[in-house]
């Protein structure tokens, strides 16, 4: 019996002695780093695609995702692993692990937050955008919520800083081969399985439609591929006699190079004007909603009388420089890294061929206009890169009147368009941005007596973002009527070319459109002087072309090229060979050397100028011509406190020193950057 006791204590003590092993062995299972990271990368990745599914598909977004795709969902999960798992190289491994963790979980959130919005998935390249962005963020969060936003900010730096300084730290040494061993292997066999996935097609790295691609192939995998994909590619086998055979010998100068200054003989050639309208389609094509009347009934009408077709363009919901790249360039953007804008890129450092460019050739002056701020999407520096001669901007309008959003409406165009063909005696090139249509829409009622009311929508919630967008529309219709009024009394041949950058930043889906194409918007080619109707859908990287085609005017490389190969079987990889050679090549198809300057970008049409200073009592006062509320008087560089008593007049509100006064100038400051964007002479 004693022995049968001791048997039973030893029995005892061998299973207590396995029930710990085991507990060890789960305790530094669940310990070690990496399970722990992979545990975590899972969970990270399922809380993205929430957040990115969470507009359209609810609160089981990720969960669908997971077991509709469950391998890419894991690829994207080892991306984050394999970020994760750098944190077992450091002593304060926690606050690394927390590093990166907040880092994707801000990627998550911030493209939920965007989606909301617009259309267009959060990308790196929305980062070189942050500054415009900050701008307008008030157009889009309500004020509470940006407090909100703040202080989360505010305390999670708080918390990362405490953490820095009490978390934990690992005490013994860190055994770097071992761990520095793991971290490689991880981060091949990522590289590895992203081989897999390209190879296999699971995912794509050309995103032809980026909503798309972060629906199908996963958030992080996205975003990730908008930071290392940029730019245009260098084509297969470039060199300069496979660029030069893109072209025939006619089509080329003597000296083996692009012919870019040609003699026009027909100088009865017209203006051209281009009108990008803000987020503008027919409402009449939404099929989810009902209109108490017709929105737009003059554009309609004139798409039926005059050229026009559908457009194809890159963006959606969002992406209005990428559509205007494409028209005054006649590239595709398709061409870059995915969600990449060439106006943050490439042509903030070199000058581009566009359209303004290959018009200047013939005795063209090219001219833009936009009635929002300047420096937005760097205008004020690329349109001088794209051989702009001016820009009439926000800061340079008079009698701006705003919508209930706080955007400028497209009114104001029509007399900036008349000032731009007055300022010149010869042929005119214009190129104008509108933005009265532009999100974000409002959920609940904001007009009290619209024009047109939304019958029947979806949701409550749609109907009035429904309605205030219409209502827009029906605005930016009135000023396509009066505009066309205005060019039709002029005596000179003109051409009109009138598009929707986008659909609007609602919810809108295919099923919605009569069309069933999100990337799809409309064109019209009006004109004065009779020019046969010609209908034809295109991409936004034909209608210059297109255009210049009616026109039966044949300038620069790409225009050149899109007239005369666009039913070549290599239209496309040769169109993209030539944007590589023009932007980031070696210029062969200029003959070794980039033919374009920056212009002296004219900031306006109208000069601005001081007339006289003039001392009323205590106070300076500045007479002139062409102010407006953005001209302030500026001394040695220096603002002064400035207030806006009409078009002739401005008051000093500071003292100066009466030697000074004679020295003083009137510049025109950028209301949100106070960026100073001309200066009286």
């Amino acid at each position: 019996m004693e022995k049968f006791d001791k048997f039973e204590k030893l029995d005892r003590k061998v299973e207590e002695t396995i029930h710990e092993v085991e507990t060890m062995d789960k305790r530094k299972f669940f310990k070690n780093s990496f399970v722990y990271a992979a545990i975590w990368a899972f969970a990270i990745n399922l809380i993205i695609e929430t957040l990115g599914r969470f507009p359209t598909q609810g609160p089981a977004g990720g969960i669908s995702f997971l077991f509709h795709s469950p391998i890419v969902f894991l690829y994207n999960t080892l991306i984050i692993f394999a970020t994760l798992v750098i944190a077992s190289l450091f002593k304060r491994r926690v606050f690394v692990f927390t590093i990166i963790s907040i880092f994707w979980l801000t990627v998550g959130v911030v493209n939920g937050i965007i989606l909301t919005q617009r259309m267009t998935p959060f990308t790196v390249k929305d980062l070189s955008n942050l500054e415009d962005g900050l701008t307008i963020v008030t157009n889009y969060l309500s004020v509470p919520l940006l407090i909100l936003i703040v202080l989360a900010i505010a305390a999670a730096v708080a918390g990362l800083v405490l953490l820095f300084i009490k978390g934990p730290q690992k005490k013994d040494r860190v055994k770097w081969k071992r761990n520095l061993a793991g971290v490689v292997l991880v981060a091949l066999f990522a590289f590895l399985s992203t081989s897999f996935m390209i190879k296999t097609n699971l995912v794509e790295t050309f995103f032809g439609n980026l909503a798309y691609a972060y629906r199908d192939y996963g958030v992080v995998y996205c975003f990730t591929n908008t930071w290392l994909n940029t730019g245009i590619s260098k084509p297969s086998g470039y060199s300069q006699d496979e660029i030069l055979d893109i072209f025939t010998k006619n089509e080329l100068g003597s000296d083996n190079a692009m012919l870019l200054e040609k003699k026009d003989e027909d100088m009865s050639h017209p203006n051209i004007l281009f009108l990008q309208l803000e987020s503008f389609i027919d409402p009449k094509t939404i099929k989810s909603i009902e209109l108490s009347q017709d929105p737009c009934p003059n554009f309609r009408r004139l798409y039926s009388q005059y050229s026009s077709g559908e457009l194809t363009v890159p963006a959606c919901g969002a992406g209005t420089a990428n559509v205007e790249f494409e028209v005054l360039t006649g590239l595709s953007v398709k061409f870059f890294g995915p969600g990449e804008y060439p106006y943050k890129a490439v042509l903030t450092e070199k000058t581009g061929e566009s359209l303004a460019y290959d018009l200047d050739s013939i005795g063209y002056t090219s001219h833009a206009i936009h009635n929002h701020r300047a420096v937005f999407y760097n205008r004020n520096t690329v349109f001088a890169n794209m051989g702009f001669d001016t820009f009439t901007s926000l800061e340079y309008m008079q009698n701006v009147v705003k919508t209930p959003k706080n955007w400028a409406k497209d009114n104001v165009l029509t007399g900036c368009i008349k000032d731009a063909l007055d300022s010149t005696e010869g042929r005119d090139m214009i190129y104008t941005i509108s933005v009265q249509g532009h999100g974000k829409y409002p959920s609940e009622k904001v007009i009290e007596n619209p024009k047109i009311e939304v019958l029947s929508a979806p949701t409550e919630e749609l109907k009035w973002k429904y309605e205030y967008y219409v209502n827009q529309v029906y605005e930016m219709d009135e000023f396509i009527g009066q505009l066309t009024e205005e060019l039709a009394k002029r005596d000179e041949p003109t051409v009109l070319v009138m598009y929707g950058d986008h659909i609007p930043a609602i919810d809108i889906t295919e099923d919605d459109l009569e069309n069933g194409n999100l990337y799809g918007t409309q064109y019209i080619i009006w004109n004065n002087f009779g020019m046969a109707k010609d209908d034809e859908n295109l991409h936004s990287y034909q209608l210059a072309a297109h255009v210049m085609d009616m026109l039966d005017m044949q300038v620069g490389t790409i225009f050149t090229y899109q007239q005369n190969h666009k039913n070549s079987e290599t239209y496309l990889a040769d169109l993209k060979a030539l944007g590589y050679d023009m932007l980031y090549g070696k210029y062969y198809i200029y003959g070794g050397t980039n033919p374009f300057k920056p212009t002296k970008l004219k900031m306006g049409v109208k000069d601005i100028k001081i007339d006289e200073v003039v001392k009323i009592g205590e106070r300076y006062y500045i007479k002139g011509q062409n102010f407006t509320q953005y001209s302030k008087v500026t001394l040695n560089g220096k603002t002064l406190k400035t207030i806006y008593l009409g078009e002739s007049v401005l008051g000093l509100l500071e003292d100066v020193d009466p030697e000074d006064a004679p020295n003083m100038k009137v510049s025109q400051i950028e209301n949100k950057s106070k960026e100073i964007l001309s200066t009286t002479e």
